[in-house]
């Protein structure tokens, strides 16, 4: 018999998901209504705060992420009660959701913020690895010791961070685009990045950031009752600082990067070697391909036909909102990317259910020069609003849209340059009326504008420029730049003086 949920009368703000979404929403919940209890419930130990926060300009932010134990946020915030367990179901007509342990929870108002989980290329391969959160990570270093060959498949931040860390260990990298780091950077940006991999790597490792407190040793047993497989929070952008990712050669990097195509098959050793088929060696300096006579744990078949042994397989193809738990007698309206639909107010199609972060598909008129991505900065932007949304609907008073869903702005670090991204930096969804400018200092920066009717619509800045706020004012306020023409460009000019 299904556990009936007790009559709505201690209605609590709820909020489900210790990531940055989840935990953004329950400190501001908790900031504005001291004297309430705020239930945040989440199925792993540790949560992650936002920890150095920088306002760099209008709407770019800079800040690092930290795991920490629930109790540190429970410490900080009296009136939050952390609940570290899963949710089986949400009964949305009873306003409550019932958690894998049992109790029943009744919310007024509840956030969903549970992120998103890898896209796995194929489930259950003990080859294949995802790589998403902490314990992944560890485990790709653990099995990164052994290697001597692995391949990376996907084109997203966390297959370029890879390919760019990985160390003494042959790479074989495969893209479905033309070039690397699609979701990013257009082919010039990733030519103007892809020689500084291939280059050897000789600068010192930065001093990491974060701290990390790590979901081993504490809770083992109880883990593995809870499935193993509970997904963590998502990485953050330096998530390989302090992982070793050295493989078991003594080279610094070996890297060989296949274009436009996809993975094929998956060949365990066994099944290889009965179907007598070839693998290629590694496509080294100039000698031409040979038939591999090493013999590898697993082989992969790329769309291209050529084929390759590894020790094991890294999926890094993106993520899928992890709406699951919730689908079951609800009525959620999702998006084409399987995420819960939110409106201008965060809120979903569901009365008092609310999400942030990646698990929702933005679905208001969105500005023109703003796109949702499933990135740190807007997580923490939607749990925020989200949270001031919650707040003001329960006591009945009207709120703006925030002013960071104005225009898209990313500020990272890739191959150790700074790169920010600013609106329709790869011209999404203009069509073939744009027209970029570009400036590009070998080895030390990469400028492209894209330019629209006179107007400035996004930017990619890679390297030192010192150009992003100006930019940023230029886009949101929509100037005609016509009469600049390529001066806007030109180094010798202090484009800053011009627009202030």
């Amino acid at each position: 018999m299904e556990a009936a949920c007790p009559a709505p009368t201690a209605g609590k703000f709820v909020v489900v998901g210790g990531g940055i979404a989840g935990v953004t929403c329950a400190e501001q919940l908790a900031t504005h209504f001291p004297s309430e209890d705020i239930l945040l419930v989440t199925a792993s130990p540790v949560i992650k705060a936002v920890t150095n926060f920088k306002q760099i300009s209008k709407i770019l932010e800079e800040f690092d992420v930290e795991e920490q134990p629930s109790t540190m946020l429970e410490h900080r915030f009296p009136n939050i009660k952390v609940i570290e367990s899963g949710v089986k179901q949400l009964k949305s007509e009873d306003h409550c959701i019932i958690t894998e342990d049992g109790n029943q929870h009744i919310y007024k108002k509840l956030c969903l913020c549970t992120g998103a989980k890898p896209k796995l290329i194929c489930e259950g391969n003990p080859y294949v690895l995802g790589i998403r959160d902490t314990d992944s990570a560890q485990e790709f270093q653990k099995q990164l010791t052994k290697a001597k060959r692995i391949m990376i498949i996907g084109n997203g931040g966390i297959a370029l961070e890879l390919a760019y860390e990985i160390e003494g260990c042959e790479v074989i990298w495969a893209i479905k685009d033309k070039a690397i780091g699609n979701t990013f950077f257009d082919a010039g940006a990733a030519e103007f990045l892809t020689a500084k991999l291939i280059s050897e790597k000789s600068e010192a490792k930065i001093a990491h950031k974060r701290t990390r407190y790590t979901t081993e040793g504490r809770k083992k047993e109880a883990r593995s009752k809870s499935k193993a497989d509970n997904i963590g929070s998502a990485l953050g952008p330096d998530w390989h600082e302090g992982l070793n990712l050295k493989g078991t050669k003594q080279f610094s990097r070996k890297i060989h990067i296949e274009t436009m195509c996809e993975v094929k098959k998956i060949y365990p050793q066994d099944e290889f070697r009965i179907l007598k088929k070839k693998s290629f060696t590694f496509p080294g300096d100039h000698k031409s391909v040979t038939t591999d006579t090493e013999i590898w744990p697993v082989y992969v078949e790329l769309t291209n036909e050529n084929i390759y042994g590894c020790d094991f397989i890294v999926s890094a193809t993106g993520v899928t909102p992890n709406v699951e738990p919730f689908l079951h007698g609800n009525s959620f309206d999702l998006g084409e990317d399987g995420g819960l639909k939110v409106d201008d107010h965060m809120h979903t199609s569901l009365p008092d259910v609310y999400a942030a972060g990646d698990i929702c598909t933005a679905s208001w008129q969105l500005s023109p020069v703003w796109q949702q991505m499933r990135l740190w900065t807007q997580a923490r932007q939607m749990g925020w609003y989200a949270a001031k949304c919650m707040a003001a609907a329960s006591s009945g008073d009207s709120i703006d849209m925030d002013f960071s869903f104005e225009l898209f702005a990313h500020v990272t670090k890739f191959f150790n340059y700074k790169v920010v991204l600013l609106g329709k930096y790869n011209a999404q969804g203009l069509g073939s009326d744009h027209e970029l400018m570009l400036r590009c200092t070998k080895g030390q920066e990469y400028i492209k504008v894209v330019m629209q009717n006179g107007r400035m619509m996004g930017a990619v800045l890679i390297g030192e420029t010192d150009l992003e706020e100006t930019f940023e004012n230029l886009i949101l306020n929509q100037m005609n730049l016509s009469s600049y023409g390529e001066d806007l460009l030109d180094p010798n000019i202090d484009i800053e003086d011009y627009f202030d």
